[in-house]
């Protein structure tokens, strides 16, 4: 699976010497010169790291930071800031901004495989947190005094994709009972309808989970990326 990454600088010269550096990395690169489109495109697509220069017109990279941190798809993905600048105001502001990393002009291809390694842990965790994964089995949803069996469609670190289930609305609390695998001892976790979706389906958000819980759904999901 190949890392996606967004470049924002305003230098065109700049932009095609990050791409000609990261892509023999097995990077896929959507270069940008406007800082305004940028912002756009955070909002539309998922990336697994963006590179934002510091200094640009329109939105600088402070204010593209501030944006990507409050979008809802890039909101926790590594953020590397370009700068030919290491004072410690920079870095300062970067940091509250949201910045995850400092880049430093000039750079070279073995500053930025050292940089894409120290980026990886991150990465990963940020696709486990935010991918959906097929996840087709049995689940038992209960409310109340009632339950329900329903299939499930999709899981993510964060909850799952379900079958609709009449009398279930969004918002409501239920109990999901389930398994990964066979003789597996059976997953019990508090869930939130966050929203219905068509044909057929809602999106449930997990509550609570332990840190046992939320292991073994990063192991299922982890054995899935590998796959």
């Amino acid at each position: 699976m190949s890392i996606k990454l967004m470049v924002v600088d305003d230098d065109p010269a700049a932009l095609e010497l990050v791409k000609a550096l990261v892509e023999p990395l097995g990077c896929e690169v959507l270069a940008l010169e406007d800082s305004r489109h940028a912002a756009e495109c955070v909002s539309e697509q998922k990336f697994d790291g963006i590179f934002v220069d510091v200094q640009m017109p329109d939105l600088d990279g402070f204010e593209l930071t501030k944006i990507i941190r409050a979008s809802r798809s890039n909101s926790a993905v590594p953020i590397v800031m370009i700068t030919a600048f290491e004072d410690v105001e920079t870095m300062r502001r970067g940091f509250k901004a949201g910045v995850t990393f400092f880049l430093t002009k000039p750079f070279n291809p073995e500053k930025l495989r050292g940089l894409l390694l120290a980026m990886g842990s991150a990465i990963l965790r940020e696709r486990r947190r935010s991918v959906r994964l097929p996840f087709r089995t049995t689940v038992t949803c209960r409310w109340g005094n009632e339950q329900a069996k329903v299939i499930s469609v999709n899981i993510s670190e964060s909850g799952m994709l379900l079958e609709s289930s009449s009398g279930l609305v969004s918002g409501q609390e239920i109990n999901l009972d389930f398994t990964f695998w066979p003789n597996q001892e059976p997953l019990s976790l508090r869930a939130k309808i966050v929203h219905k979706e068509t044909p057929g389906c809602m999106g449930v958000q997990f509550q609570d989970l332990t840190s046992e819980d939320q292991e073994t759904i990063r192991q299922y999901i982890s054995r899935g990326l590998k796959e």
